[in-house]
Formats: C-alpha cells, sequence, structure tokens
C-alpha cells in the first residue's frame, strides 16, 4: 500500500473520531424533542372530530326532544346592553337585528309551526300603555309569547296589562315594577302558570349594576302544541 493511501485512511479514522467526540459533548446537554405533524400545527391544523364542532340550537347546553322548540331569552343588562331572543337557532330580536327597545321585547311565535308571526318593543317609560295593550289583544290562541325586558319593564304598566300578561301565563306581571329584571315564556290558552319565567327585583342592596339588577338569562325546551 503506496504512503499516500495510508495517510488518506488515518485522516479519514481522525475526521471521525473527532466529530464522534463533538457530537458526543455537544448532544450530552443538549435536550431533543421529537414534534409530531399534529403537535406542531396545533388547533389551526388540527381536524376537529363531530363531537367538538356540534352545536345544540341557539347554543343551549342540550338538544331538545322532537316534540318541543329550543329558544333562549336573555334579557337586557341595565340601560346598555340590549336583550336578545333566539328560538329554534334563528334569532328573533337582538342589537345586531336593531329591533330592540327599551321596556319589554315581545315576539309572538306561532306554537304549532314554530314561525315567528311578528315582534316589537314597547317603551314603558316614557310611551304609552295603550300601544302595549292593543298588541296583547291581537295575540291568538296557540300562539308563544317571548318576552324580555330592558332597562325599565314597568313605570307605565297599568292593572288591565298586567291582568293580560297574568293570562299568558306569567306569575310576576303583577309584581313588575321599576328597572326589574324580567324573562317570559309564555302562550295564550294556557291552563296552568308557564314554567318559563325569570324575575329579578331592583334593589339597591343587591343589583349587580348601579341601579339594575344582574342580567337574566333562561334556555330550554317548549312544547310546539299547546294543551
Amino acid at each position: 500500500m503506496r504512503v499516500s493511501g495510508i495517510i488518506r485512511i488515518i485522516v479519514l479514522l481522525f475526521t471521525l473520531v473527532t466529530t464522534w467526540l463533538f457530537a458526543n459533548a455537544y448532544f450530552s446537554h443538549t435536550s431533543v424533542k421529537s414534534i409530531n405533524l399534529r403537535s406542531w400545527l396545533g388547533a389551526a391544523g388540527f381536524k376537529p372530530t363531530k363531537a367538538s364542532v356540534l352545536r345544540h340550537k341557539c347554543n343551549n347546553k342540550r338538544d331538545c326532544p322532537s316534540h318541543t322548540f329550543a329558544f333562549k331569552l336573555i334579557s337586557g343588562a341595565a340601560n346598555v346592553v340590549g336583550p336578545s331572543m333566539c328560538f329554534e337557532n334563528t334569532m328573533l330580536m337582538s342589537a345586531v337585528k336593531n329591533n330592540i327597545g327599551r321596556g319589554l321585547n315581545i315576539a309572538l311565535v306561532n306554537g304549532t309551526t314554530g314561525h315567528l308571526i311578528k315582534t316589537s318593543a314597547f317603551d314603558m317609560y316614557s310611551g304609552e300603555v295603550k300601544d302595549l295593550l292593543d298588541f296583547l289583544k291581537t295575540i291568538g290562541t296557540g300562539t308563544l309569547v317571548l318576552i324580555a325586558s330592558y332597562d325599565d319593564p314597568a313605570t307605565k304598566m297599568n292593572d288591565e296589562a298586567r291582568k293580560m300578561l297574568t293570562e299568558l301565563g306569567s306569575s310576576y306581571a303583577f309584581k313588575l315594577s321599576f328597572r326589574d329584571n324580567w324573562i317570559f315564556l309564555g302562550g295564550k290558552g294556557l291552563k296552568n302558570k308557564s314554567p318559563f319565567e325569570q324575575y329579578l327585583k331592583n334593589d339597591k342592596e343587591t343589583n349587580k349594576y348601579d341601579g339594575w339588577p344582574e342580567v337574566l338569562e333562561m334556555e330550554g325546551c317548549v312544547p310546539k302544541k299547546l294543551n
């Protein structure tokens, strides 16, 4: 074997040994983590499962049986944030739809089909209670009535209006007063009081906001037919 060949072999062995010693010294002080594609992409690259994208109607916590309608009612927050009403995954009234107002916000829905009949807002602080009375008198049997308060639901309320609301299934219509919070789902033709109602009195000792009680929120499943 020529001398030049022997020298090449020695140089190669020296290089390999030196490289091994360097790598051993470096990686003994270095943490190496294996990263798979899914963890690297994170949420943006993760394909969600069916369960992760499933949403109940109106974003409620549970699904409703087929013989019922899903709904969610949220009252106004003080005189700042307006109320909202969702029915069968359709927003009936909200600030975004620009169809709410101070006082009582009311939506009428066909109790059999679930179709919206009409909506209206009644200013119960500086408006006329006659407008509310005329509206309530048009409600036909079998109609679902959804109500959410905003700011003040009762300053202009009179006994006639309270009686008509009571006949729709309300247990608190005669208790409503200045700046109380109230959400309600009842119907024309109910034989008993509605189980879908929440009421919170304006009380400076317990109010969450300065001059107003906290927001009320209610969701549930209402039967499609009224007995």
